[in-house]
């Protein structure tokens, strides 16, 4: 007989990339092979249309975790840069994680966390499994002691094609690590580590040593740069096979000049696309590894008998330039390709698998999602929504829910120093203020690479006008600090 008080609430496994393109898990994009997350596609619902809220990796993990946009939760920047405007999410503010904990969720976590320079997961609910890093986080030494043991240190490990920005792109002593080719076997690589500890995780929880439904959040490391990875995922993109994107055809005319100066900034003035061709080879291949890796997850749940019972959620804190626009990294450029985010939900026996979705929705949507998922009512100070309403009507937001026709986002500025931004975006038209310098307005239809900026074209003034209105109305719905004196500008401008 059934426990009459047992927990039915879906468990939820929680996929996170750092740095992922959008396009490189849809069906008409480039030809990377991404069986796994292609299988959640068919298995659950893709969106077409989710955009992080800021490019940058500090400020959009805050907003995943409090559901709020990087002017409400404050972290604007990377925290654990010396100009950080914030070090940590505020105290008191409420997550999303702490809201689950409190209803009875068992919360575990591994790999990157970059949300807080001296809070860690463990202070927002969750046990932490290990594979942080020193650069970002510095959270524990679980992966330097597991290559240990493997007899393969971290540092220790032959590299080979090495890339790196600057004047000499085979030289070290400067610029920044662009890509390589390690020695090491994939069982050596953080990916495979840290789908190990969410393997054991799985299977602690199916051993039945945690009581209630189970959350657990995998943040890979990658496919951030350094894009290095082992054979065969080295070799298996052939650089004199990839074409340049449309939009490496950039000129910059009509752009405001921090997109051409950042190319210098980032020391890849000088790149041409055998370079970019090399870099991105890898960077497919580093997705293909975490494809493969998300797979020995999938089985494991499969295996162990929660898959029917699970909600499986992959997304990205934001996207990578690799070459688009011939930029590198991210940076105050509100283009797709950082911007817009692959996200994939698979709910048995809610979600109807191969179902797509193009309602325009937000990363820090899911902290309203997951917690409605729990059953959990969402805390005010939430800026987000939850999508479960569209994913239980096929894609679609039901006939009875008012849903904007829109995203918005914002940038702060990064180590270039601050340099205010906000964008909004419809399926046709995207529209960038930028403080300092001219505007940008985009007409997607008719260049979806964001090549022309149409911000001073006579025939789309109305276009313009009405782009700026929706602006102004995001500004004032989210409490945004600097909606006073930028709807003035806005109203006022030609």
């Amino acid at each position: 007989m059934a426990d009459a008080d047992a927990d039915t609430r879906p468990n939820v496994l929680f996929v996170l990339t750092d740095q992922e393109r959008y396009d490189s898990s849809t069906p008409d994009g480039p030809p990377v092979e991404t069986p796994t997350m292609d299988r959640l596609s068919s298995e659950g619902i893709r969106f077409e249309r989710a955009f992080t809220p800021i490019s940058i990796c500090s400020s959009a993990r805050a907003s995943l975790l409090t559901g709020q946009f990087p002017h409400g939760h404050g972290m604007l920047n990377n925290c654990h840069e010396p100009d950080a405007i914030r070090a940590n999410v505020p105290d008191g503010l409420p997550t999303f994680s702490e809201e689950l904990v409190a209803a009875g969720y068992d919360l575990t976590y591994t790999g990157k966390w970059h949300a807080g320079r001296d809070r860690t997961p463990a202070d927002f609910g969750f046990s932490y499994l290990g594979g942080s890093d020193k650069h970002h986080d510095d959270i524990d030494e679980a992966f330097r002691e597991y290559r240990t043991e493997r007899g393969t240190p971290v540092g220790e490990a032959a590299l080979e094609e090495e890339l790196y920005t600057g004047d000499d792109p085979r030289e070290s002593d400067e610029g920044t690590f662009v890509a390589a080719k390690t020695a090491v076997d994939v069982a050596d690589t953080r990916a495979h580590f840290l789908a190990e500890r969410t393997i054991d995780a799985i299977e602690t929880h199916a051993d039945g040593d945690r009581d209630g439904p189970f959350f657990h959040r995998t943040d890979f490391y990658g496919p951030h740069h350094p894009y290095v990875v082992p054979e065969p995922y080295a070799s298996m993109y052939d650089p004199s096979e990839i074409e340049p994107p449309a939009s490496y055809a950039e000129t910059y005319d009509g752009k405001p000049r921090v997109h051409e100066n950042y190319l210098a900034y980032r020391g890849v003035s000088d790149f041409d696309w055998e370079l970019w061709a090399e870099a991105l080879a890898k960077y497919r291949g580093f997705i293909t590894m975490i494809d493969h890796q998300i797979e020995r997850i999938l089985e494991t749940l499969a295996e162990a008998g929660l898959a029917d019972e699970t909600v499986v959620i992959h997304t990205s804190d934001h996207g990578d330039f690799i070459g688009g626009h011939r930029q590198f990294n991210k940076g105050p450029l509100m283009y797709d390709d950082t911007y817009r985010i692959p996200l994939q939900v698979r709910w048995p026996g809610v979600v109807d698998g191969g179902a797509t979705c193009d309602t325009p929705v937000h990363l820090h949507d899911l902290a309203a999602t997951i917690l409605e998922i729990a059953d959990v009512p969402a805390p005010d100070s939430f800026d987000s929504r939850s999508l479960v309403p569209i994913l239980e009507n096929g894609g679609e937001p039901p006939a009875d829910l008012d849903w904007r026709d829109s995203t918005f986002a914002q940038y702060h500025g990064d180590e270039f120093g601050l340099y205010s931004q906000r964008m909004v975006r419809t399926a046709r038209y995207k529209y960038v203020y930028n403080g300092p310098d001219i505007d940008e307005l985009y007409d997607l239809a008719a260049d979806p690479d964001e090549l022309q900026n149409l911000i001073d074209h006579p025939e789309y003034a109305d276009t313009r006008r009405e782009m700026r209105e929706r602006l102004i109305e995001w500004m004032h719905e989210t409490d945004d600090p600097n909606r006073v004196w930028v709807r003035g500008v806005l109203e006022n401008a030609s």
